[in-house]
């Protein structure tokens, strides 16, 4: 199977089938706010297979200068484990090389930190030389 990465805006239907299929229904039980979120992102990038059906999709907030912010990573269960993660997870580091800080937020799962630890990121407090502290308010 070969995956293409492009950049591209899916449709909400498309959008809804890969959140749902992840889990992330807080995110699906609003469609047009997804797609609205979609739309309103610094850059999107999706995965497709070569029957170009949609298996994961990358979005970023972004100043494009100074700060990016990877807001969602995810591939369908049937990709996990393919690469298809770090294809995007390195689309996306490639697009925005230039910025000095790349962030984000995810689940407290080994598996999460395994990734992107391999990928270079750290934890906030683990940063050297001085720990950072991040905060989140959610809603």
């Amino acid at each position: 199977m070969t995956t293409t990465i492009r950049d591209e805006r899916p449709d909400t239907d498309e959008l809804v089938v890969l959140y749902d299929a992840v889990g992330w229904t807080a995110y699906t039980q609003d469609p047009a706010a997804l797609t609205a979120a979609i739309v309103g992102s610094h850059r999107v990038l999706t995965a497709r297979d070569d029957a170009g059906h949609l298996l994961g999709l990358v979005r970023t907030v972004s100043d494009g200068v100074t700060i990016v912010y990877v807001q969602d990573l995810l591939v369908v269960p049937s990709a996990h484990r393919s690469g298809v993660g770090s294809a995007l997870l390195g689309a996306v580091l490639d697009r925005y090389a230039g910025v000095r800080q790349t962030v984000l937020l995810t689940d407290d799962e080994p598996g999460q930190r395994a990734f992107y630890e391999s990928r270079g990121f750290v934890e906030a407090h683990d940063v050297e030389p001085q720990p950072l502290r991040s905060f989140v308010l959610l809603r």
